[in-house]
């Protein structure tokens, strides 16, 4: 028998693609994108198109176990649902009784876009056990911090509104690897003639096929779109209607910019006077113009601030008033569901603290395991994410997690490297094997999927796992047991008007449902910005540039003379499918300028060691025109127990925060690139 199902992408992507399984006597042969999903329009990312070998792999975790050896070396035994969950049990009350349930820390992040089984009865439980809360900042959080400061709503431009722009900015946007789901809408719009061009330090495949490539400094994005906002300002070429009308604080920001001369700006940004005035003249007055922003300019210590001042610039212009024009980070907030009543923050009044428990930054897990303590971290669960390879710091975060007073638990689906760290490593469900809900933070369809496959050995999706363990803790409350059909009910029933007429009775004849929004959505003309008043905020805290301390131009520059970025690998999802070894090949790379490398005697393909003070990676050296002179690429994020010394990119980078959101700060950050010497 052959039966087609559907199902939804549950990566961390803007995309959140519609899919069809194709099923043939209970195993999936194949994997296509909805052609009916106005987005996914019938395509894959070259990710999920091999998604089934991810499905069937050999590797995959199919049964419970326990640590068998030295925390690291990967050594387990099996062992039966019952032993695990009365084991996680027993420690964790353990670790309630004697430091207190706040010694107890979850860590996640996106690891599924799954709004049950990344966001639903996890919560719930470890709300309800009064466990410590992860401020989940690894990602986003400077970004949306910044875009709220200045328009208070996370709405962006729909994606197929991009088709009537005439001028199109892709910034720190790599939407050919991350975001391929846009392209479409950008080839139609370039053929009715718009403009396409890029701004990001890294020659990506994006930008190697745009009108022009801009390749600016890392860290230095707030400099250019004040030194943008100074052209367009000092030419009359704001919308002085629009901003008098549907904006605070123009008069004042105004003044700022003209410190910001496309001569002091270019000193910092790399890039020429003219060109900075060439652009900012295009931006201003091909119009519709429209803005695709993503994180990558985030991630550095002046990132919420710069997404903050990027996001005054379709406000400073006016862009907002037309179809297709104005600028999308996140349409997240649009999908305007009922979070706290999935989450449920109130039932820690009924755990032990009876109160709202203490707040960790997952960015800072090195210290969170090696210096807190009142209490100490005595005990980690750890889901939809993979902190050994991903979390800044990492020398701290190993010593933390080597340590063997703290009790691991890893829920996974390979033995990567936090794996290897768990005291019980317990096996997960794929998306393609679990009922659950999702949004999306690139357009406006709400999905449901139902499980299209039946979970091999013993997985269980993340909802259950949760169930059973606060089931075996002996917690009773009705909130821990709910069904995921409940748990669905009770986000989509939110009484926003975006929410209207959708239901899980809707979801599951439909599959996707556009938000209640209209077809052609502009948010933003008549202001509507996140405020009591409806005006943006053209806000002048925190925005003055200056440069990030570790940088070239930085007060910490030091020793160290390069760069170093970790832009997203092509083929890759973070560390999610680097398993793989064509993917390990693509992540042990390092790109650098030729320029640079004829100054330190390295050819293209040699062995190299990347390194400052923090410590060292080896990786092959890949020598053309990808980055400029001074700035080295390391693609994210090869597993570190892949590498010759087990040690991975994120070795190098230091725990140091954003402005604002408490991000890490990947972008910033400075090494040595030197040849390592062959043993003889």
């Amino acid at each position: 028998m052959t039966e087609t199902r559907h199902s939804v992408c549950a990566l961390d992507c803007p995309d959140a693609c519609g899919l069809l399984v194709q099923v043939e006597n209970g195993r999936a042969t194949k994997l296509r994108g909805n052609p009916n999903h106005p987005v996914t329009r019938g395509f894959l990312c070259a990710k999920v198109t091999k998604y089934l070998d991810r499905e069937y792999s050999k590797d995959r975790l199919l049964y419970p176990m326990r640590r068998a050896g030295k925390k690291g070396a990967g050594e387990f035994t099996r062992i039966t649902w019952d032993e695990a969950l009365d084991t996680i049990a027993e420690r964790f009350k353990h670790v309630s009784n004697e430091w207190g349930s706040e010694a107890i820390l979850p860590y996640s992040y996106a690891g599924s876009m799954g709004l049950l089984n990344a966001n639903g009865m996890d919560r719930r439980f470890f709300h309800r056990i009064g466990a410590s809360r992860l401020d989940r900042t690894i990602c986003a959080s400077a970004g949306s911090a910044g875009l709220m400061a200045t328009q208070g709503l996370r709405y962006g431009v729909d994606p197929a509104d991009f088709v009537h722009a005439r001028f199109i900015l892709a910034w720190g946007a790599s939407i050919l690897s991350t975001n391929v789901h846009l392209w479409p809408f950008i080839v139609e719009a370039r053929r009715a003639g718009a403009k396409f061009v890029v701004i990001d330090p890294y020659k990506t495949k994006t930008a190697e096929l745009a009108d022009r490539h801009y390749f600016i400094n890392p860290g230095s994005d707030k400099a250019l779109a004040l030194g943008l906002m100074h052209v367009i300002f000092r030419d009359g070429l704001h919308d002085a209607d629009y901003i008098s009308r549907y904006a605070q604080g123009g008069d004042d920001l105004e003044h700022l910019v003209r410190d910001y001369t496309p001569e002091a700006v270019a000193k910092w940004t790399g890039l020429d006077a003219a060109d900075i005035v060439e652009l900012a003249r295009e931006y201003a007055n091909k119009r519709p113009s429209v803005i695709r922003l993503n994180y990558g300019v985030q991630r550095n210590p002046n990132g919420g601030t710069a997404v903050k001042a990027i996001a005054m610039l379709p406000v400073v212009t006016g862009a907002w008033r037309e179809l297709g024009g104005g600028m999308q980070l996140s349409t997240s907030q649009t999908f305007a569901l009922n979070r706290p009543g999935l989450e449920m923050p109130e039932l820690q009044q009924k755990s032990k603290l009876g109160r709202e428990a203490r707040l960790i930054n997952m960015s800072e897990l090195g210290k969170a395991l090696t210096e807190v303590d009142d209490p100490p971290v005595k005990a980690m669960l750890v889901y939809c994410s993979n902190p050994a390879a991903v979390a800044p710091n990492q020398h701290a975060v190993r010593r933390g997690m080597e340590r063997e007073d703290l009790f691991t638990v890893v829920i996974e689906q390979f033995q990567n490297d936090t794996a290897d760290y768990a005291d019980i490593l317990l096996p997960s469900t794929t998306f393609l094997e679990h009922t659950d809900l999702y949004g999306a933070y690139g357009h406006h369809y709400i999905q449901l999927a139902r499980p299209a496959l039946e979970a091999p050995g013993e997985c269980k999706s993340n909802v259950e796992i949760f169930r059973l363990i606060a089931k075996r803790m002996g917690i009773d409350e009705p909130a821990l047991q709910a069904t995921d059909d409940e748990m669905i009910s009770t986000l989509l029933a939110s009484g926003h008007k975006h929410m209207d007429g959708i239901t899980i009775e809707s979801l599951d004849e439909q599959h996707f449902q556009r938000l209640n929004i209209p077809d052609q959505w502009l948010p933003f003309a008549e202001g509507g910005f996140g405020f009591p008043d409806g005006k943006a905020r053209l806000n002048l805290d925190g925005l003055r540039y200056h440069p990030t301390p570790e940088s070239r131009f930085g007060e910490d520059r030091g020793e160290f003379p390069l760069e170093m970025i970790s832009p997203k690998a092509h083929d890759a999802m973070n560390s999610t499918f680097n398993y793989q070894e064509p993917l390990d090949t693509e992540t042990a790379t390092v790109w650098i300028n030729a320029e640079d490398a004829a100054h330190r005697a390295i050819a293209h393909g040699d062995k190299v060691k990347v390194f400052n003070a923090r410590g060292s990676v080896e990786l092959t050296a890949r020598v053309d025109g990808k980055t400029a002179p001074g700035v080295v690429a390391v693609p994210a994020v090869r597993w570190p127990k892949k590498s010759p010394n087990r040690s991975g990119l994120n070795t190098l980078i230091s725990d140091r925060l954003t402005d604002l959101g408490g991000g890490a700060t990947f972008y910033s950050c400075l090494v040595e690139v030197e040849k390592c010497k062959i043993e003889l």
